[in-house]
């Protein structure tokens, strides 16, 4: 059996009356690193949206403690367009294997672990998702998926990238304190231990306190995901993970790691972002083979979720690569009329 092999029992989708899994698609176990169980999920695009089969696939990678669930609006989305998508269960949120026995624990071990797994990811899927391939990474994601090109990934065509996490915000402590910090608690066996001992209970979330998006009713279609499925919820991070994201991020913005990606990548930034360095982002995207920086003001964190102005933005940005990428094939050529109108008579 190769590394790759998926279990072979069909994994769930939690879909809820106002936001059901689109049709079309597929929840599969796969196996990540160390024999971890993953979820992952396949759709394909109807006839009416991929007449003459479809585009492409999209690789849908969401942020921290954000399960495949959260996103089955911008699926249909894609489905629409005529895409296929596979998206996933980060290990250690959604209903991947979790890494701690308190399943709130956002917890990580290392960088390495989450690349090995995405590579799995793609070999499993690798026969079934019709080429070329474009990455849609948010926040950790988005990293990640950047991590991933700049390791030699050479199986992506394009890449749109949502507020990547480059470099978290870290409030009124200093990077290299909390760093240290980071790396003195995972030294001394504190990694799975919460960050300040701060549960951050994610049923306790409010939009008004919370949210990292305007849009009210987005908000509220995730929060009755979420009570529907508990097993859902991921609450605070672990020392353990912050070390693993400040290290992700350091590596991600080496100058000569960049500069090997070389296929088109776009980096759409928030505007009013509380979670990551708009400007880091934006050095970012300038050392990039053929790197775009696109900034939406106005909106927050999750621009995938924004209301429907600032998300059509970004999903304008995922057009113009796509049609680049992908362009849509015309039904027929004025040959090939002329033909069907001879063979018609």
């Amino acid at each position: 059996m190769s590394r790759a092999a998926a279990f072979a029992a069909n994994a769930p989708l939690m879909g809820i009356p106002a936001a059901p899994s689109p049709a079309g698609g597929q929840g599969e176990w796969v196996r990540g690193a160390g024999g971890l169980r993953l979820r992952a999920a396949f759709w394909t695009p109807d006839a009416s949206s991929a007449p003459q089969g479809p585009r492409g696939t999209v690789i849908l990678s969401p942020g921290r403690t954000e399960p495949i669930e959260k996103y089955f609006e911008l699926i249909g989305d894609f489905l629409a367009r005529g895409f296929c998508v596979l998206a996933h269960d980060w290990r250690g949120q959604g209903l991947s294997a979790r890494l701690t026995p308190d399943r709130l624990k956002g917890h990580a071990r290392a960088v390495e672990e989450y690349l090995d797994d995405f590579s799995r990811l793609l070999d499993a899927f690798e026969g079934r998702a019709p080429r070329p391939w474009m990455m849609v990474g948010h926040s950790m994601g988005a990293c990640l998926n950047l991590l991933t090109l700049e390791d030699g990934e050479s199986r992506i065509g394009a890449a749109l990238l949502s507020s990547p996490m480059l470099r978290i915000k870290t409030g009124k402590r200093s990077l290299w304190s909390v760093r240290f910090a980071a790396r003195w608690n995972v030294r001394n066996g504190r990694a799975a231990e919460y960050i300040l001992d701060n549960t951050d209970d994610p049923f306790e979330h409010t939009f008004e306190r919370d949210g990292l998006t305007t849009d009210a009713h987005r908000y509220e279609l995730w929060r009755q995901q979420l009570y529907a499925c508990p097993h859902l919820a991921l609450g605070g991070p672990t020392w353990g993970w912050l070390l693993m994201a400040l290290e992700a991020g350091e590596r991600a913005l080496k100058p000569k790691a960049l500069k090997r990606v070389r296929i088109p990548v776009v980096v759409v930034q928030s505007g009013e972002d509380d979670r990551v360095w708009k400007q880091t982002n934006r050095w970012a995207a300038k050392r990039l083979g053929r790197g775009r920086y696109v900034e939406i003001p106005g909106a927050k964190h999750e621009i995938l979720m924004e209301r429907d102005d600032l998300r059509a933005l970004a999903l304008r940005e995922f057009d113009s690569l796509a049609d680049y990428l992908a362009p849509r094939k015309e039904a027929l050529t004025g040959l090939e009329h002329a033909q069907a109108a001879g063979e018609a008579t």
